[in-house]
């Protein structure tokens, strides 16, 4: 399709015996559908709407080619021909809607979590409980063979080729580097006979596959950790890789134990795409580039200016099917963009859970979650314009309700427009953007500046009222509380307060850390500075230093910070299982005191009066910042219910044991679907 805005997105990629309808390949993402055959109709759903949206080539969830490759108990896998027919499902659903798609092998090595993972030695991952099996000679033949016989079932069961996983540091990663490979056999010592490997698995599918099958190998460019390959040994594996049979070379970026982020919000867009841009020069094959692209206008200028032929986005299509689609369509303000959080889709994979997505959680439940039209449309008030309250208006108006949307504050988004101004979380005004061409789009009804009171609502003679007014910031019982020097965290991010220069921060919770950042980093923050970025984690773009790596060298923070908190647990605890190190290391970053069991005893003038471990100290700050936790703001449904009105509570205003965008949305969503 020729687009005259997007034209290299949109131009055809020939692959010689076959032709992909464009540049764009779906990343594989692991749902938690993969691993159980009887969750494969719901993974065919999944698939083949992200099909019909425009997707160039798909690329599923790991597929382990045996036992001891698997990433969790009972994993998906494809060894026997009884794990054939279940994926029929998934190819048939995607060739219907004409797109194509591979599958993903993926061994992971010391990365499982059982008892019978295998390496390339006996060396444990840091990330994982379980000391692997060093593979003997004739047990790395055998795999070989596996990933083989795995690739002629793929086929078998439809699937348009596979995509080899050599990255993100599962197995064929661990034979790569002496990391962890120190065999002394045919493929351990020399960069040869550890590459011997991977070269050998693609050999091995090209030639029991034939030509006409796609092959797509995930080069590890950049391991970010120690003891990892060198930028010459990447360049010898590419053309070992292309000349072995590969199709197409995708990008990988830093192993799973590596301690630079590589996906979360707080990286820059495109971040990385430098490094497949530096190998495109080596090797003829195309080249996909990866990480942190989630809008058109990224993924066009990488293809534009050649750093690649292809860009995968993986997540961006769990926040929005159409991704491709509206893009195609001129349609690109109502991208539903991913936001990188995280707090949906990795955390949940990590936890045993369904992947899904925090701005969109009907991705991964397309068979449970939908919202058809209405036979008979009600009269609907949406009070309160944050997170719940957008997601709850916008989809009972798609649904054909008749909503009206009120909020007293002077634009929508509630807790997203202190979010939003946090370093590393820029990615919430895309969300608000969204939301608000949704709502223009639907014709919702909204009124800002508008407070409404039970019989306001009363004379109205609304059908349902949903009410989701959010939180309020609780305050604790601290002598001197009511001090100048004390301020709420609302009043310090919208900047209504000078802070000092010396902070208390007091809770460290997800707000109290988002504070911490706000207080400790200038804008542009490092998620919009790449150089800043490198600098603060240490990643060489150069390539002089092995793996990327260099010392890091972090901007200094304009304030000294402490973080404190009551309970004596470890400080940042409660964030996001994959993206919790990464705030806890920032802060670390740039010096920011983090203390545990912390009682509060006063605030005066000398500052912040605390007792630790028995002991008394005063810290000598100039503001003292609050973030206590929260509160429900329900006056308004109480006034209701009084009154014998019958509401729906959502969000922060159902709960607010903390803020909690992801079960905000949600909730809006099934509320929405279940209003008839």
């Amino acid at each position: 399709m020729n687009n005259p805005n997007y034209p290299k997105l949109f131009e055809p990629l020939d692959l010689g015996f076959t032709q992909l309808k464009n540049r764009v390949l779906m990343g594989s993402m692991h749902t938690g559908m993969e691993d159980f055959f009887w969750h494969y109709d719901e993974l065919a759903a999944y698939f083949a709407e992200r099909a019909a949206g425009g997707v160039g080539l798909i690329v599923t969830g790991g597929i382990a080619p045996n036992v001891a490759g698997w990433v969790s108990p009972m994993a998906g896998q494809m060894s026997h021909r009884l794990h054939v027919w279940p994926h029929r499902k998934i190819t048939n659903a995607v060739h219907a809607e004409g797109g194509k798609i591979c599958m993903q092998i993926l061994h992971a090595g010391r990365y499982g979590y059982h008892p019978f993972i295998v390496s390339a030695s006996d060396r444990k991952s840091p990330i994982t409980p379980y000391k692997p099996k060093r593979l003997s000679t004739e047990g790395v033949k055998s795999t070989i063979r596996d990933y083989i016989r795995c690739a002629e079932l793929a086929r078998e069961a439809g699937y348009d080729g596979v995509e080899v996983m050599g990255s993100e540091g599962y197995l064929i990663n661990q034979f790569l580097v002496e990391r962890v490979n120190d065999r002394d056999d045919e493929y351990g010592g020399s960069v040869e006979n550890r590459q011997r490997i991977a070269v050998e698995i693609v050999e091995g599918i090209r030639k029991a596959l034939g030509p006409d099958f796609i092959l797509i190998y995930r080069l590890s460019m950049l391991d970010l950790v120690e003891n990892g390959q060198r930028w010459d040994e990447i360049v010898q594996l590419a053309k070992a890789v292309e000349a072995a049979g590969a199709t197409i070379i995708n990008t990988g970026i830093g192993w799973h134990e590596a301690r630079i982020p590589t996906i979360v919000t707080r990286v820059p867009r495109a971040a990385f795409a430098w490094v497949t841009k530096k190998l495109k020069s080596e090797v003829t094959l195309p080249l996909c580039t990866t990480n942190r692209i989630n809008m058109p206008d990224v993924a066009e200028s990488l293809l534009e200016d050649g750093t690649a032929d292809m860009v995968s986005m993986a997540r961006p299509f769990l926040a929005d099917p159409e991704f491709v689609n509206k893009t195609a369509q001129a349609r690109v303000d109502e991208i539903n963009t991913c936001i990188a959080c995280n707090q949906a889709c990795l955390d949940h994979t990590f936890q045993w859970k369904r992947a899904s997505c925090l701005v969109n959680p009907r991705a991964g439940h397309e068979t449970k979650l939908n919202f058809p039209p209405v036979d008979k449309p009600r009269d609907i008030a949406v009070i309160g314009a944050g997170p719940a309250g957008l997601e709850a208006a916008t989809r009972l108006a798609e649904r054909g309700h008749k909503v009206i949307l009120f909020d007293s504050a002077s634009e929508i988004g509630g807790q997203f427009n202190m979010a939003k101004k946090i370093p590393g979380k820029e990615e919430f005004y895309e969300t608000l953007r969204y939301y608000a061409r949704k709502l223009e789009l639907l014709e919702v009804d909204v009124r800002l500046h508008t407070p409404v009171d039970a019989d306001d609502l009363v004379a109205m003679g609304f059908d349902e009222i949903v009410i989701a007014t959010g939180v309020n910031p609780r305050t604790p019982a601290i002598d001197g509380i009511t001090h100048a020097s004390v301020a709420s965290y609302i009043d310090v991010i919208h900047g209504r307060v000078e802070v000092g220069r010396r902070v208390a921060v007091i809770g460290a919770g997800g707000i109290g850390f988002d504070v911490s950042e706000f207080l400790t980093h200038t804008r542009p923050s490092p998620a919009e500075d790449k150089q800043k970025f490198f600098d603060e984690w240490g990643v060489d773009p150069s390539l002089a230093h092995e793996s990327g790596l260099m010392k890091p060298d972090p901007e200094p923070s304009p304030r000294e910070v402490w973080l404190l908190q009551r309970t004596d647990a470890k400080p940042g605890k409660g964030l996001g299982k994959t993206s919790g190190w990464a705030h806890r290391a920032s802060l670390k970053h740039k010096g920011v005191h983090m203390l545990g069991g912390v009682t509060y005893e006063r605030i005066d003038d000398a500052g912040l009066h605390i007792r630790v471990n028995d002991e008394a100290r005063l810290l000598d700050v100039d503001t003292v910042v609050i973030c206590a936790g929260q509160e429900t703001r329900r006056d308004l449904a109480d006034a209701l219910g009084a009154r014998g009105i019958k509401t729906r509570i959502i969000g922060g205003a159902n709960l607010a044991a903390e803020l909690d965008a992801k079960r905000a949305i949600r909730e809006a969503a099934e509320l929405a679907a279940g209003i008839d």
